[in-house]
């Protein structure tokens, strides 16, 4: 048998999974919706990647990062739990050893990170504000009545694109609509767009960064070829992106497990029930809500609790 390693990527709008040989190439990968619920979708993340792994394959590392890394990380008993900066800079390096800023846009948030000499220097997120971010741009594509697919290829035919107040969304939509009503063509409205989503990041989340080349642009907008080019425009710089840059967060927990002690998974976690409880602990001015992880009534693992009056409680 064959070391393999498996990546979890578990975000608000997307899970992203892959599996991994010990030279960092590509088993199996998937990308799937989160819909709320983080732990069937971890479920048929690992059934599609345990139908593409080849046979003669095991996992003997699993790693997991995004916003409920710590649950998913818990329940699959993963060696390695990493934060999303470390994981996808990590990623990023892996195929990409020169890359010096990183540009992710998600469904939901986003984030920067700057690279030196392989390190990660300087790093900014954005999860307060939706607008410019996947969720942003499904919404003005329903509302422009467009298949969000295709607003890059129509921002591409746009010579004039129109200025769209894009710094919120509600400020960006009423603004959408009175350029509609005004007269501007389509494919000017959806090129303004795609320019104030690249310009909203760049006065929030890279605000007061060096933006170094090589840049690359990752998450699910930057398969967007009009958010693309609008960055390069605005920079003045050729934007990398890659087919499979959705999933480098997944790729470099992957890697970061190679690096712990070895485990023996099994798939049989995707049968298994588990449930996730709360518990308010009233034992200090803290008030912390403790969550627990049980299998079969067993407790897997709680986290929340910021004194040992807090642990206490979830061992009754």
């Amino acid at each position: 048998m064959q070391k393999a390693y498996l990546g979890i990527d578990i975000g608000s709008i997307s899970t992203k999974g892959v599996i991994i040989d010990k030279n960092n190439n590509l088993l199996s990968s998937v990308y799937l919706w989160t819909k709320g619920n983080p732990l069937k979708a971890v479920k048929e993340v690992l059934k599609v990647l345990q139908k593409e792994m080849p046979s003669n394959y095991q996992i003997v590392g699993v790693g997991t990062t995004g916003s409920a890394r710590k649950l998913i990380g818990t329940i699959l008993g993963a060696n390695i739990i990493k934060n999303e900066i470390t994981a996808h800079a990590i990623g990023t390096l892996s195929k990409y050893p020169d890359i010096r800023t990183i540009i992710e846009i998600g469904g939901q948030d986003s984030k920067i990170i700057l690279i030196k000499d392989k390190i990660v220097i300087d790093y900014a997120m954005n999860t307060l504000c939706a607008a410019g971010t996947g969720s942003f741009l499904s919404s003005q594509a329903k509302r422009l009545d467009i298949p969000v697919e295709e607003f890059g290829n129509i921002a591409l035919k746009s010579n004039n694109p129109t200025p769209i107040a894009a710094r919120c969304t509600v400020f960006a939509e009423s603004d959408l609509v009175h350029k509609a009503q005004m007269g501007h063509k389509k494919e000017d409205i959806v090129a303004g767009l795609c320019k104030s989503v690249a310009l909203n990041y760049l006065n929030n989340v890279g605000k007061g960064k060096q933006i170094i080349s090589p840049i690359i642009f990752q998450g699910g907008v930057s398969k967007n070829i009009g958010v693309v080019k609008a960055f390069e425009k605005i920079l003045d710089e050729k934007i990398i992106t890659d087919e499979n840059g959705h999933l480098m967060g997944a790729l470099g927990v992957a890697i970061l497990s190679k690096q712990q002690k070895e485990i023996n998974f099994t798939f049989d976690i995707i049968e298994e029930e588990f449930k996730t409880t709360s518990i308010n602990c009233s034992g200090c001015p803290n008030n912390c809500e403790i969550i627990c992880v049980k299998k079969d009534k067993e407790l897997l693992d709680s986290w929340g609790n910021r004194c040992e009056k807090g642990k206490s409680i979830v061992t009754k």
